[in-house]
């Protein structure tokens, strides 16, 4: 199998030391991962191609041969924080492609040397040895880039197999320190030198004489030393001839301000180029050194300061000052003149810094995490030359005065303001900011709308996060040249026009309090390339598909989507991405949804007003009227005759053209003979000034049955039609079997007006008598006519000749 470039090899190899907490697992056939899994022994099912294994973070003691044997691609391999004692390189003599192996943090106090080729990468740190555990056969491997050693002694003749090798990398770690003889590390050929010495022992200068005389890269950790500066060991005179280091990097600093100081000059004069002290704590007042030792020190370091030296930068971060009597105006004017391009001094609780006397080389100053104020810089003429300022997290308030700060920064292009106190106000106090300033970062004050009165001119980019911003007004900013605005985590409600930015190209507005972003957002800002508004409380409704429609046509502008655009509203969609939420166009277009409903109004009106005429409805509403107000007029007028019982076996309902079959035939056969009928016949029974609607409701109810001669004539008739209605009325409402009818002549179905429906539903679904024409079925005819009527009247005679003495004037 191919083997994997070095970069692919060193990166996961570098991956798998960040595992501690990943739980032991197989990840493919390549790669094995058996870190934390309390192991005592390399496990026996480690599978055979693996290329990669992690065995670290257990409780391996001892390794063999047989375990590795048949790993023959494995080229990364961490042992790392295990117990192991005894280290045999011959157990590693089939892996030939092995070329990174990490068995630091261990307890190993033996090596017996092989030499393995290919190997790379090779870390013995943080394990018990007492002399560095160097082999002759270390000599042999060419291609070793990374070296990690630890010991407790140094000798010159430690590296001697190893002089002729080019490493990239070499890492020491010296715990329980007790011996190092003087120019040991000059025999090391690296790039990079990493000592990280014992923090409970006073450190070892000569190692860092030495060991800046080695490597252009030297970072040393736990520069600790407690003795007098009179037992401090001065640098040898020639010292800084022999120097090679460029980039020196001091973690975990703790000495005297004296020392400090020494240390100091001969860095100034050294080739180092960058300068980074972390962790740096200086003591005093001064340790044993007395006045006039110390003045020349001093005014050594003024001179030096004021010299052209090989630094370029010098970065100081986390620093403790234990000095209690101390005039702190005399450090920050070392500092204001240092003739370099790059300061950072970072958590020195630094509450001022002077501007230079003369024009300074500054071009990078970064005073993060301080107690600065609005005062500093005010008035400075000499930061011509600086570039980028970085004040982040101290204590400014006033916006106006920051901007008054950088107005004699002629070069300055980016400033860094966040995380401070700042406020502006909108008072009549003009800002006047430096015109070379393109990007500024005011994010995480208490910013207002005002902010946008008081901005640069010329800015590009603008950080305006976590403030409190609720609009952008239109008119008051003009930002021509604005590129990019970060406005997120404030609380605004909509998106910004830009009417004020119009070369605007990234927006990121999330995480405030849009509810309905503007549909027209992306037709006032056509050169947005990139729009962040996710995390927002979205409410899902037709206004917010305006908007996505109108992003969709924009080409996908919306970074974070889909995942980052949720429904916060209405309480039923919460948790629904925007893609899932969907409307018909009816619902959110308000014309076409007026259009249709009053379309389908017009449609009910037609299909009511159809019906209504098809079915005489209208008709049938006055009649129920005409009824109704008979019944109301008839109950408050004559209360007695509600309950007055039937005066008539029947009420004869008939046309005026079929009057001589009823009074010649009808009449005359019902009222005479053997149990005469007391018929009620609109003529003779009808009372004067009564309406007639009111007459034929009145006789009908004062009538057992209702007798209809149907014939063409009869559905012609309006009033018999009425007669029909009351008498059909009456048959629901009473519940009762009131209805005979005669058919006098055969009606064609097409002749019944199509409002004479229940004349249809009554001819079929109950039986009528149908006239005969031959006279010998006559008698017949009039026997069940006479059954279908018989009942006994429960009325007075008086008041049925009463009744038959009152004629009706009335004609139909």
């Amino acid at each position: 199998m191919r083997p994997l470039t070095n970069i692919y090899v060193f990166a996961c190899a570098f991956a798998f030391t960040l595992w501690n907490n990943i739980q032991p697992t197989v990840e493919n056939e390549f790669i094995a991962n058996y870190s934390s899994r309390f192991l005592t022994n390399v496990p026996k099912t480690i599978p055979v191609h693996t290329q990669i294994l992690d065995l670290s973070h257990n409780s391996i003691s001892g390794i063999s041969i047989s375990e590795f044997i048949y790993l023959s691609d494995l080229q990364v391999l961490n042992l790392s924080h295990n117990v192991i004692t005894v280290l045999d390189f011959s157990v590693f003599v089939f892996n030939e492609n092995l070329e990174y192996l990490d068995l630091s943090h261990n307890n190993i106090l033996k090596v017996c040397c092989l030499t393995l080729a290919y190997l790379r990468h090779l870390d013995l740190s943080f394990n018990k040895f007492t002399a560095l555990p160097i082999c002759q056969e270390f000599g042999n491997m060419f291609r070793m880039e990374y070296l990690g050693l630890s010991a407790t002694m140094i000798r010159r003749s430690d590296f001697r197999y190893i002089k002729h090798l080019r490493l990239q990398t070499v890492f020491l770690t010296l715990g329980n320190f007790s011996l190092y003889e003087p120019q040991s590390l000059t025999a090391l050929n690296t790039s990079n030198l990493h000592i990280t010495f014992a923090a409970n022992q006073n450190f070892n200068f000569s190692l860092l004489y030495d060991g800046m005389s080695t490597s252009e890269n030297l970072k040393i950790v736990n520069l600790i030393y407690t003795l007098s500066y009179k037992d401090f060991p001065s640098p040898p005179l020639m010292l800084l001839k022999k120097i090679k280091t460029t980039s020196l990097t001091l973690d975990t600093v703790d000495l005297q301000w004296a020392i400090i100081l020494q240390i100091f000059l001969l860095i100034w004069y050294s080739p180092v180029e960058h300068l980074t002290v972390r962790n740096l704590t200086f003591r005093g007042p001064l340790g044993d050194l007395t006045a006039y030792e110390f003045l020349p020190l001093l005014s050594s370091l003024e001179q030096l300061i004021s010299l052209d030296g090989s630094m370029k930068a010098l970065t100081l971060e986390h620093v403790r000052n234990k000095i209690y009597y101390f005039n702190q105006e005399v450090l920050y004017r070392e500092f204001s003149e240092m003739n370099i391009a790059s300061l950072t001094i970072y958590d020195a609780h630094m509450p001022h810094m002077l501007c230079p006397n003369r024009t300074s080389s500054f071009q990078y100053l970064n005073f993060s995490h301080n107690a600065l104020t609005d005062e500093l810089f005010q008035n400075c003429g000499t930061l011509i030359h600086l570039k980028l300022l970085i004040l982040q997290r101290n204590k400014f308030e006033s916006l106006p005065k920051v901007s008054f700060m950088t107005t004699h920064m002629k070069s300055l292009k980016y400033l860094d303001m966040s995380n401070n106190l700042l406020r502006h106000d909108g008072a009549d106090v003009q800002c006047q900011w430096a015109e070379s300033l393109t990007e500024l970062d005011l994010s995480s004050n208490q910013l207002a709308d005002a902010v946008f009165e008081c901005l640069p001119v010329n800015i590009k980019k603008l950080d305006l996060q976590n403030n409190q911003i609720g609009s952008v007004a239109k008119g008051v900013a003009d930002l021509k040249s604005l590129e990019e605005l970060n406005l997120a985590s404030n609380r605004l409600a909509d998106l910004p026009g830009c009417s004020g930015f119009p070369s605007l190209q990234f927006l990121n507005i999330e995480m405030n309090s849009i509810l309905t972003p503007s549909a027209d957002f992306f037709q006032s800002c056509p050169r947005v390339r990139e729009l962040q508004a996710g995390h927002n409380p979205f409410k899902c409704s037709c206004e917010l598909q305006d908007f996505m429609r109108l992003e969709r046509q924009a080409g996908g502008k919306l970074f974070g989507w889909p995942s980052a655009y949720v429904c916060e509203y209405p309480e039923g969609l919460r948790g629904t991405e925007l893609k899932d939420f969907h409307l018909s166009p009816l619902a959110c277009n308000t014309t076409l949804l007026l259009v249709t409903a009053l379309l389908l109004t017009l449609v009910l009106v037609a299909v009511v007003a159809f019906l209504c005429i098809y079915l005489d409805v209208p008709w049938y509403v006055r009649m129920t009227w005409q009824w109704t107000q008979t019944k109301r007029r008839a109950w408050h007028s004559q209360p007695k005759e509600q309950e007055a019982a039937l005066q008539f076996h029947a009420f004869i309902s008939y046309s005026e053209r079929d009057a001589p079959w009823v009074k010649n035939e009808l009449i005359p056969n019902l009222e005479k003979g053997e149990g005469c009928v007391q018929l009620c016949q609109h003529e003779r029974n009808f009372i004067p000034g009564k309406s007639i609607v009111e007459n034929i409701i009145n006789c009908i109810e004062k009538s057992y049955k209702s007798i209809f001669v149907l014939s063409p004539n009869f559905v012609q008739s309006e009033w018999c039609h009425y007669e029909l209605y009351f008498a059909h009325h009456k048959l629901f409402s009473e519940n009762s079997n009131s209805l005979i009818l005669i058919l006098l002549e055969p009606i064609p179905p097409y002749v019944i007006p199509a409002r004479y429906h229940k004349l249809k539903a009554l001819m079929a679904k109950r039986t009528y008598l149908e006239w005969p024409k031959e006279r010998s079925k006559h008698a017949l005819f009039w026997a069940n006519l006479r059954a279908a009527i018989n009942i006994n009247l429960p009325i007075s005679t008086e008041a049925n000749e009463e009744q038959s003495d009152v004629t009706s004037t009335s004609s139909i």
